[in-house]
């Protein structure tokens, strides 16, 4: 078994060997050139995108954006990920389509044994993000969690078991509120309610 079937499927492993440190390298350069960009290049900005992710992502990435490979993640179309986020992709990121990030989100996949004298090994545990979820600001989700279809997740929580589909979830550690069901139809956010009128002006000024 080679170290990245070792990283791939949980067990310890070390990551100064078989390329590992010299991929790492040049995700770093990709990063710094991603984040160094002037706001006004976007084609350089959905080049480095592609670059980074080893496939074509069509989603908004506000730089800065830190990550540790790049490659390890799946992004779906129409996903916002907001400035300062770190994805720490030692192991497998994958998130949905139309999913909102807000500010300083982080994903980790890695962790170390707690047992001191085994600190030097790290393990990877994927993590899931399904489609139309909003992960708020200063969030940080850890290894092995899965957060179901359409769920909210609530700023500075954090995310230590899976959260179930259509779920408000909020705390430390992260714990279901409430289902998402027939008020949220009717009001968008406390007492304000969601009026067609209202929704009608707001496009008539957009377009």
């Amino acid at each position: 078994m080679t170290m990245r079937e070792r990283i791939i499927q949980g067990k310890l492993f070390t990551d100064e060997c078989e390329g590992l440190p010299e991929e790492r390298l040049a995700a770093k350069k990709r990063m710094k050139a991603f984040n160094s960009l002037e706001p006004d290049e976007m084609e350089k900005r959905i080049s480095l995108q592609n670059e980074i992710f080893g496939r074509e992502t069509k989603a908004w990435i506000e730089p800065p954006f830190y990550f540790c490979y790049g490659t390890h993640i799946t992004i779906g179309d129409g996903t916002y990920i907001n400035m300062n986020c770190n994805f720490v992709d030692d192991g497998l990121i994958q998130i949905g389509e139309r999913v909102m990030f807000g500010p300083a989100v982080t994903i980790a996949t890695v962790g170390h044994p707690v047992n001191p004298s085994m600190r030097e090994y790290m393990y990877t545990d994927p993590v899931k993000i399904e489609d139309n979820c909003w992960i708020g600001a200063n969030v940080t989700i850890c290894p092995g969690v899965t957060i179901g279809k359409n769920s909210v997740i609530g700023a500075g929580s954090v995310v230590i078991h899976d959260i179930p589909e259509n779920s408000v979830a909020a705390g430390n550690p992260c714990k279901v509120i409430r289902a998402i069901g027939e008020k949220d139809s009717v009001y968008y956010y406390k007492d304000r309610k969601i009026e067609p009128e209202d929704l009608l002006e707001e496009k008539a000024l957009r377009n």
